[in-house]
């Protein structure tokens, strides 16, 4: 599959009458919130957990340079930990542009902090999919982030900002974190070495 899905996820749902949509945000969507809602809640998905597994060569690196940014693979033991937006089905115009590399957007049931469960989308980026680079050693995933940077910024001040935005949810996600201690050891030895 193409690395842009935007047209593929705009023939993915008839959003004819409906007014709201809940939106689960597992990455980036946790911390730059760059589009309006009508609701935000804690929520987590089951079967699912968040890896560093997918290239960014579009947003936190570029072609020659790709960066890692998070995707879901799928374990059914697993509940990631995320943040849900109530939007507007046409958030999506923008959101399909933003979420273009490689990911598609699926349905899945969220159950909130308080128990309760909806049905929403996320937007995943599965193994078939031309920017999909899959699993590495912590320590590689963190040298590779080190090192990449695109249009919207550090690939490293992504997973800082996810890290904290974890931490502020209460969510438990030891990749993310060991990749964030990896890369801080590899920043301070780097820095050292000056």
């Amino acid at each position: 599959m193409s690395a842009n899905t935007i047209e593929h996820n705009r023939k993915r749902y008839d959003f004819a009458g409906v007014e709201s949509v809940w939106l689960f945000g597992y990455g980036s969507l946790i911390h730059k919130v760059d589009f309006p809602f009508l609701e935000q809640r804690p929520a987590s998905i089951r079967g699912w957990e968040r890896r560093f597994w997918q290239g960014s060569h579009d947003h936190r690196g570029t072609p020659e340079s790709p960066g890692r940014v998070v995707t879901l693979i799928e374990n059914p033991d697993a509940v990631c930990k995320g943040m849900a937006f109530r939007v507007s089905p046409k958030v999506f115009e923008h959101l399909d542009v933003r979420e273009k590399n490689g990911y598609l957007r699926l349905s899945t049931r969220l159950t909130f902090d308080d128990g309760s469960h909806a049905e929403g989308l996320v937007y995943i980026a599965t193994e078939d999919n031309e920017a999909f680079l899959g699993h590495a050693p912590d320590a590689d995933i963190a040298r590779q982030i080190a090192s990449a940077s695109g249009p919207s910024g550090p690939n490293a001040e992504y997973l800082l900002r996810l890290a904290e935005s974890l931490r502020a949810l209460g969510a438990d996600c030891p990749h993310t974190f060991a990749i964030e201690s990896h890369l801080k050891y590899a920043v301070k030895n780097d820095t050292q070495g000056r």
